[in-house]
């Protein structure tokens, strides 16, 4: 590996958790991200001296996110319904962010807080507050004035602190709550999964209209205790699916796999003060290629012989 070769090689993590966490996509991320180091060769090449590569490098794939940002909003409009971010499986050694700054930024709820946030907003708020950039820096990065800047941080930090959990979760209380809701939902145990949802927990599903999917969030302890259980109900007349435990965008999981291991969906879990607050199910199959072999949703919904 070339000077040049390593370099990029080092930049490009850091260029990644950017890119993903300004659009909540892995490939709309590695399209910008591969752009973004493209330029970076070519002004090295073209004998430029860069004192920063890494600002010089944050600059461009923010500056890209933000109009990639821009157009897949208007993509995301005509989206079959709820859009959720593309998730990643963080405790594992092959993810894309494995070499991300911080998992807090790349959760499915920070996420989804970010998208009520302007393309201008969210790049200042990620870049001072998660990838710790100074005020200066930042308004050379967006072009804009550091006043500018200063006033764009704190009204993204005010609309997002409003709607952030207010209670904390430690990571054992979080697994170990997870580990019995899991249990609970392979079981079909509907009682023992209102037990553990909070009186207004919310579902959200994504299957982008490729299989199906919820179309719109669900709220209320039984009424989703119950819908859960009827999934996994269905789900037993084929034997092998199973729930596998992972750490989803930094936070409590599973895959929903088939008899073969392949991929039917991934469920993430938001915990606040010992309750499951939130439920999100992503299915769309687009969204779920990264991660392994994929398997046909619809036949599972289908009754055996």
């Amino acid at each position: 590996m070339t000077e040049r070769e390593q370099l990029l090689d080092e930049l490009r993590p850091a260029a990644f958790s950017i890119a993903y966490s300004m659009l909540g996509s892995v490939s709309e991320a590695e399209d910008v991200v591969q752009e973004a180091l493209l330029r970076v060769h070519q002004s090295l090449e073209g004998g430029e001296q860069i004192a920063s590569p890494r600002a010089f490098v944050a600059t461009i794939t923010t500056r890209l996110a933000i109009n990639e940002l821009r157009s897949a909003r208007a993509r995301r409009e005509s989206y079959v319904g709820e859009w959720l971010p593309e998730p990643i499986i963080t405790d594992g050694l092959d993810d894309p962010a494995r070499h991300a700054e911080t998992a807090d930024s790349l959760s499915l709820a920070m996420l989804v807080l970010l998208e009520s946030l302007s393309p201008e907003q969210r790049a200042v708020l990620l870049l001072h507050d998660v990838f710790d950039y100074g005020y200066r820096e930042i308004a050379s990065i967006v072009g804009k004035s550091e006043d500018n800047v200063r006033q764009l941080a704190t009204r993204a930090r005010r609309h997002v602190g409003e709607r952030r959990p207010r209670f904390q979760t430690t990571r054992e209380q979080r697994d170990e709550l997870a580990r019995r809701f899991f249990a609970a939902a392979e079981q079909g145990d509907v009682a023992g999964l209102e037990a553990l949802l909070a009186h207004d927990v919310e579902l959200t599903g994504d299957g982008g209209g490729k299989v199906p999917a919820i179309t719109r969030p669900l709220r209320g302890r039984s009424r989703i205790a119950r819908l859960l259980g009827n999934w996994m109900r269905l789900s037993a007349g084929h034997p092998g699916v199973s729930l596998r435990p992972v750490e989803v965008n930094g936070g409590a999981g599973a895959l929903f796999l088939d008899e073969d291991d392949r991929l039917l969906g991934v469920m993430s879990l938001d915990i606040e003060d010992g309750q499951i607050t939130s439920i999100r199910s992503i299915v769309n199959p687009d969204k779920l290629v990264r991660l392994g072999p994929v398997a046909d949703l619809r036949s599972l919904l289908k009754p055996r012989d």
